[in-house]
């Protein structure tokens, strides 16, 4: 069964989001930045750490992404070259972005949780991106220490005057720079995969890509001039490049940056100061927000026009709990950093959101659900979900960076995630192929698992793998936080047993379950999981 969300007219999309041209050309910067600079008009809203707040405009973003641009262009920096950030959540990061794109260079994010070893892969490795400059601050300028072929290093530092920092080299620098034309297949974000289901692969978004941001904010989201927008996802990662700072910056809309780690009591706090009204979170966030109970959240109740989450799969339970408690249901979105988010429960269409669905296609897509052979299996049967490319004109992934894309077959772009779709048109997630748990030849999907273990009373967050097992293949295993209050013992874990049990089936239970102390992201938890 193929599924296409509506046909889009990438000419008129273009003219209407754009101001250049994708074929004559265009430039980033001048696109999320300059065009908009007009008076007082808010790029970002930031929240340090320590209790700051900061407003900054367009028109400051436009100066300040001049005079690193014309620093670049001193360094030999220009069209093509790859800036790698390794920053916090600063202001200086859109500064660093910008500038970047404004010499038609590619900026490359990196997480901040990174280690050495991932660093070396993504940067300095076989397949890395051989990056020309390294932004970093002073916390994270440590792990660039003993990096073999290193590139230069700048250190933005909010606390110094050095000399050789950031802030002085900015200050020597004119607030002029002609932004450097590019085209729409030029790359101007490369950002690596996790590398949970495998090495890490680099994807180099071109400025195309635009016009499929655009349509996620706008359709997904229901993105409006009235909103205070915020996306919780860390710009080192696909989502928080996408979704948290380039697409909104693009429509000419603020965007809410907090230096600071997640919380609930910080997140509720930043949501009600900025009057947040449009959300953008991983199912990590709700989850948390539920174990911390309804008053902790009772200052956003009823405050919040749209909430989403995205980036892992969202449990039906904490879609319900959205509602009976935050006021609003959670609509859960699906994409990949290959192509963005481009199957939603839209909040901007005339459609009906469904409770554990990842939604419809976007519009400027086309899927289906294939078998091993490629054909498309019966409505309600798993297979892989495929991008039809010769129907989704918004598919902007032309292949990994510096590596062969086993994932192209024929026509068909494969995302390695196992789903399944209803008769009316909906996909639901299963797992990601190199995921599913093969079980005394019973083939169990971990997001299956962990749906059942999360509607557990006592359960706060909870990560599901397969563990090998000599008689088995494999046997499924848990690891759960519990809620605050409640106490691990043996028998918990026989009643949460059962509780799989009755609720998905007798062959998918954990038959091992491991507590922890704390709660993790989706990407930390499936590293830590695989470690």
């Amino acid at each position: 069964m193929n599924a296409t969300n509506g046909k889009v007219s990438t000419e008129a999309l273009e003219r209407r989001i754009l101001q250049g041209s994708l074929e004559r050309g265009l430039n980033a910067c001048h696109e999320c930045c300059d065009r908009w600079a007009t008076g007082d008009r808010i790029a970002l809203e930031w929240f340090g750490i320590g209790g700051e707040r900061e407003s900054i405009t367009f028109a400051s973003l436009r100066d300040s992404a001049a005079r690193f641009a014309n620093w670049l262009a001193l360094q030999g920096i220009g069209p093509g070259d790859v800036v790698a950030g390794l920053l916090p959540r600063i202001p200086e990061l859109l500064t660093v972005l910008l500038g970047t794109w404004r010499v038609g260079a590619v900026y490359q994010p990196l997480f901040t949780a990174f280690g050495p070893k991932a660093i070396v892969d993504r940067v300095t490795g076989s397949l890395g991106s051989k990056a020309k400059l390294i932004v970093t601050d002073p916390t994270n300028r440590s792990k660039l220490d003993g990096i073999a072929d290193c590139p230069p290093v700048l250190v933005v530092d909010r606390t110094s005057s050095d000399t050789k920092g950031f802030a002085t080299v900015m200050g020597a620098q004119s607030a002029t720079f002609e932004p450097v034309m590019r085209r729409g297949a030029d790359p101007f974000i490369l950002i690596f995969t996790s590398g949970t289901t495998g090495n890490a692969k680099g994807v180099a978004a071109p400025l195309a890509g635009l016009l499929q941001f655009a349509v996620f904010l706008e359709d997904g989201l229901d993105l409006c001039e009235a909103d205070k927008y915020w996306c919780l996802a860390d710009p080192g990662w696909a989502l928080g490049m996408y979704a948290t700072l380039t697409a909104p910056l693009l429509l000419g809309h603020s965007t809410v940056l907090y230096e600071g780690p997640f919380t609930v009591e910080s997140t509720v706090r930043v949501i009600a100061e900025a009057g947040v009204t449009n959300l953008l979170a991983a199912p990590t966030v709700f989850r948390m927000m539920r174990a911390a109970g309804a008053d902790a959240v009772a200052p956003i109740a009823g405050k919040l026009r749209c909430i989403t989450s995205g980036g892992e799969p969202l449990n039906a339970e904490i879609t319900r709990w959205g509602e009976q408690t935050l006021g609003r249901a959670i609509h859960e979105v699906y994409g990949q950093t290959e192509m963005g988010v481009n199957v939603c429960n839209h909040h901007g269409l005339n459609q009906v959101a469904v409770a554990g669905s990842v939604g419809l296609p976007s519009r400027g897509f086309s899927f289906a659900v294939l078998d091993e052979n490629l054909n498309p299996v019966p409505a309600g049967e798993p297979g892989v979900l495929a991008v039809d490319r010769s129907r989704s004109p918004l598919f902007f992934f032309t292949g990994y960076w510096n590596t062969e894309t086993p994932a192209f077959r024929g026509q068909w772009y494969l995302t390695g995630d196992t789903m399944r779709q209803d008769k009316d048109g909906y996909f639901y997630f299963i797992s990601r192929n190199d995921d599913v748990i093969t079980s005394a030849s019973y083939r169990i999907g971990p997001a299956d698992v962990e749906s059942a273990i999360i509607e557990h009373p006592a359960v706060a967050e909870v990560a599901v793998v397969g563990k090998p097992d000599r008689e088995r293949t494999e046997i499924v295993k848990a690891f759960i936080v519990l809620r605050p209050g409640i106490a691990a013992n043996d028998s918990l874990i026989l009643e949460i047993q059962e509780h799989v049990r009755a609720r998905l089936s007798m062959h998918a239970y954990p038959r091992e379950i491991e507590f922890l102390a704390a709660c993790r992201t989706y990407a930390h938890r499936r590293l830590m999981l695989e470690s």
